[in-house]
């Protein structure tokens, strides 16, 4: 995969009839959602069945399992991410055909077209900030239109059209797509260096970063400032006489946060913004949603939302599927759920996880332990950041390590979760134990937990599986039969 260049795009209303290849995906099922709402004719196609392929034929979408030439059917635009293979049929026809193709974000870029463009990136925290952005403007009234890279958990869905002005999206750095979107706020929520198989260096990767800053149509840049890599991209467009809002917990963030407390599932603080100042208290927890939520009232502000509608609107945020959700609290032992991939991500999860435990602890009176259960995603990511995946695996009592989910990539000889057992032993984890079959991690986890313990399943692969499975072990238990 190589990095994409920017692309002429024409309003959505002209694309149609449009064709999904990958439909199901997390980043591609929201878009085909958008388009269907829009009234455009829209099918799609998936390499297997899922829920998410029924949630779409629900919202008007004809899905097919398995790839065909002939699905795509009177289709005139045809939509691909970039893990799709020039081979696949279905791409080959519509290049046979001479069909616009178009990669799954300039197919966002086209909805956007005519609205006020919220643009919400970062190396880590995008889907959450993108999703608080959403809501808070959802619930102070604004109606906009978003697409986000989760599911919320109050709704089950990703995308929806507004009849308002602003339109807010989770903007993929990975490949290059953040550049394509026509964005008049954007958003910086961290810059670390991942996806250097695209990018190269951190140098470039970062370099990308201001170009999507800097871009032709961005009025202000929301930025936090807690962070190294970003606070260096808010010091440079500022000199370059930039609009920028920063945000977090330093003295000089212009939205900052200040004396957070955890609470039982959540987190409060104060937040000021100049001369508006006042309690904050959160749904989700972890000082990084803190982060986030000072980020989405920032864009709130700038839309014209005044502090009292921000902050209240914030608080209605549930979160969304796959980000600390709790999958199951049964026998006494909660189990949740997380999309962490990145070691950062990994330690930002760990760590409200930690506080959870320990509240269920004070809660219960039971001696609980953290338990984590990673799976690596990317071989190339895995190769990487093996040792900081070890690393940031001594955050929890006992770490439970599954083999590489590969996902787009082709396999690297010598590359497994092994490499990430061997990283935890070396930075003196207490427990580490290696699954290699994701099938096997229910099972596993069953034989290990016991009443007070808190399980959470990291990463952004087919790991999420486990959690449901899990759930019915445990329903099995004495405990859970006599309560």
């Amino acid at each position: 995969m190589t990095l994409l260049n920017p692309i002429e795009v024409v309003p959505a209303a002209e694309v149609g009839p449009v064709h999904f290849i990958a439909v199901g995906g997390s980043g591609m099922s929201g878009i085909a959602r958008a388009y269907a709402e829009l009234g455009i004719p829209t099918t799609g196609s998936d390499r297997s069945d899922s829920a998410t392929l029924a949630s779409l034929q629900r919202a008007g979408i004809t899905c097919y399992v398995g790839h065909d030439a002939a699905q795509l059917g009177e289709a005139r635009t045809v939509v691909i991410s970039s893990a799709i293979r020039e081979d696949n049929p279905e791409l080959v026809e519509a290049r046979r055909r001479g069909l616009r193709v178009w990669h799954r974000s300039a197919a966002l870029a086209a909805l956007m077209v005519g609205r006020r463009g919220v643009a919400v990136a970062g190396t880590h925290g995008k889907t959450t900030t993108t999703a608080m952005t959403a809501v808070m403007l959802s619930e102070a009234g604004a109606d906009p239109s978003y697409v986000i890279g989760g599911a919320l958990s109050t709704t089950g869905v990703s995308s929806a059209i507004g009849a308002g002005d602003a339109f807010v999206v989770e903007a993929d750095e990975s490949d290059g797509s953040f550049l394509q979107y026509p964005t008049e706020i954007a958003v910086v929520t961290n810059i670390e260096a991942d996806h250097l198989v695209n990018w190269g260096t951190p140098e470039a990767y970062a370099k990308g970063f201001r170009s999507f800053a800097s871009g032709s149509h961005v009025k202000a840049t929301v930025i936090n400032v807690d962070d190294l890599g970003s606070r260096a991209l808010a010091d440079e467009l500022a000199a370059a006489g930039c609009r920028v809002v920063r945000y977090g917990e330093a003295e000089d963030a212009d939205v900052r946060f200040t004396n957070a407390q955890p609470t039982r599932g959540g987190v409060t603080a104060t937040l000021t913004y100049g001369q508006d100042s006042g309690p904050i208290t959160l749904k989700v927890p972890g000082n990084h949603n803190l982060a986030n939520a000072s980020a989405a009232y920032a864009v709130g502000r700038l839309l014209g939302l005044s502090h009292d509608a921000a902050i209240e609107a914030l608080g209605k945020f549930e979160g969304t599927l796959r980000r600390f959700q709790l999958i199951t609290n049964t026998a006494g032992i909660r189990v949740y759920d997380d999309y962490a991939h990145h070691p950062t991500e990994i330690r930002a999860a760990l760590t409200a996880a930690r506080r959870a435990t320990e509240a269920g602890n004070e809660a219960t009176g039971l001696p609980g332990r953290l338990i984590a259960c990673f799976q690596p995603h990317l071989y190339t990511r895995t190769v990487d950041f093996a040792d900081e995946f070890g690393e940031v695996m001594t955050l929890a009592d006992i770490a439970v390590i599954n083999d590489v989910c590969g996902a787009r990539e082709d396999p690297i000889p010598g590359v497994t979760g092994e490499l990430v057992v061997e990283a935890a032993k070396k930075h003196g984890a207490e427990e580490v134990v290696y699954v290699v079959d994701k099938f096997d991690l229910p099972e596993a986890l069953n034989d290990i937990a016991r009443p007070g313990d808190l399980i959470i399943t990291l990463g952004c692969g087919d790991v999420t599986i486990v959690g449901p499975l899990l759930a019915k072990l445990l329903e099995q238990r004495p405990e859970a039969q006599n309560s």
